[in-house]
């Protein structure tokens, strides 16, 4: 397989909207919005190389690029869809932009509605922490994941009036749901 290129040229059929982000300092819109247009260089290099079909859009929603990837029902892009390929892809996105702007990246990568498809079974999982709360456990201990997926995860227990935290280092950090 071809080495993937290093990110050049502009792409204009990528699309940029910024939201304010409030808390703590973000970077400007401006470096958000080059972030976005790099890593949007970069995943449409890999996809000409792979001879992938798909449209990229660029949001920048609290302070963080996302990059999503979509493509017509008959599009053969289902095939970077999986949860670890497009955890892979945004790694490497994610160094590509560093390398080039110089500048960490916390964009966040969707290929194919990947991040809804992972939101549905977060929230699956949150409702299995439910069901052991309500059998008597004190806590229910969810499986290691990322500290994107733990954030999502935090937001959907608060929103069903428990609580959470996160526990573990490294891999094995995960989130614990408990009633308070």
């Amino acid at each position: 397989m071809p080495a993937v290129p290093a990110p050049t040229g502009d792409d204009s059929a990528a699309q940029s909207n910024v939201t304010a982000s409030a808390g703590a300092p973000a970077p400007s819109a401006s470096s958000l919005d080059d972030e976005g247009d790099v890593a949007a260089d970069y995943i449409e290099e890999l996809l000409d190389i792979c001879d992938l079909d798909g449209d990229i859009d660029i949001e920048v929603i609290d302070g963080r690029a996302y990059i999503s990837v979509n493509a017509s029902g008959d599009s053969n892009l289902r095939i970077l869809s999986r949860p670890d390929t497009v955890a892979a892809l945004q790694e490497l996105t994610r160094l590509a932009v560093q390398t080039k702007t110089g500048e960490f990246s916390r964009l966040i990568l969707d290929v194919g509605g990947s991040r809804e498809q992972r939101q549905r079974e977060l929230e699956k999982l949150v409702d299995d922490a439910v069901a052991q709360l309500d059998a008597g456990s004190d806590a229910a201990h969810l499986e290691p994941m990322s500290s994107y997926e733990r954030k999502l995860v935090h937001d959907i227990v608060a929103a069903r009036g428990l609580t959470s935290e996160s526990e573990g280092e490294g891999r094995d950090r995960h989130t614990v749901v408990s009633r308070g």
